[in-house]
């Protein structure tokens, strides 16, 4: 019995990787782009696609960062609201790849690699107590609103299919850092948001051509 409860979790994490990696991403929601033409040159269509595989590959990201955290958290109701938001973020992430295929563009290579690491990252922050994943969560949720505000700015005027996308996405993510916050998350401490920021980073660079 006491193996099964240990080993019940892991296979749950193994299966969500899996259908994080290597499975289309299946949205309960429709797409905010559902309906919406834009009409791109081919200037434009590289650049939007380029955009959307860097949010295609966070959104992978943050897939593994709830799931890390969700197998680690210490309370049921932390486990719950971690996987509830990773359910949001799937609709995220088959939007986006709904848009990549539109835009006759592939998801990141590195995709396994963003998994992995993000994965690792939300159980180390999970092991802190559930306080401080939900403060990670906040704060992670913070900077990807950031991030979202620069892409609407640098995706071309037209492409408003992209922009409905990452409009929706924003107020998703907003929501998540407010729930976070409300279920007691914990201020991050400034040289850990500033890590945080820097491996953001390496990771949307990469993607944008990888």
């Amino acid at each position: 019995m006491g193996l099964e409860r240990l080993l019940d979790p892991l296979i749950s994490a193994v299966d969500r990787a899996l259908r994080a990696l290597a499975s289309p991403a299946r949205a309960s929601r429709p797409s905010p782009a559902e309906g919406v033409t834009a009409e791109l040159s081919e200037a434009e269509r590289r650049k939007s696609a380029a955009l959307m595989r860097v949010n295609h590959a966070g959104e992978i990201a943050a897939q593994a960062l709830y799931h890390g955290q969700a197998l680690a958290a210490r309370s049921e109701a932390a486990r719950g609201l971690l996987l509830r938001a990773a359910r949001e973020e799937s609709d995220h992430l088959a939007w986006c790849e709904q848009r990549l295929r539109e835009l006759n563009s592939r998801p990141s290579l590195l995709n396994p690699l963003w998994y992995a690491g993000s994965f690792a990252i939300g159980a180390l922050a999970a092991a802190f107590g559930d306080r401080a994943s939900l403060g990670f969560v906040a704060e992670t949720e913070r900077q990807v609103e950031g991030h979202l505000d620069a892409h609407l700015a640098r995706l071309p005027p037209h492409d408003t299919a992209s922009r409905a996308i990452l409009a929706a996405m924003r107020t998703d993510e907003i929501q998540h850092a407010a729930t976070a916050r409300a279920g007691g998350a914990m201020e991050v401490p400034a040289p850990i948001a500033g890590l945080m920021r820097y491996t953001a980073r390496l990771m949307t660079g990469s993607a944008y051509w990888l």
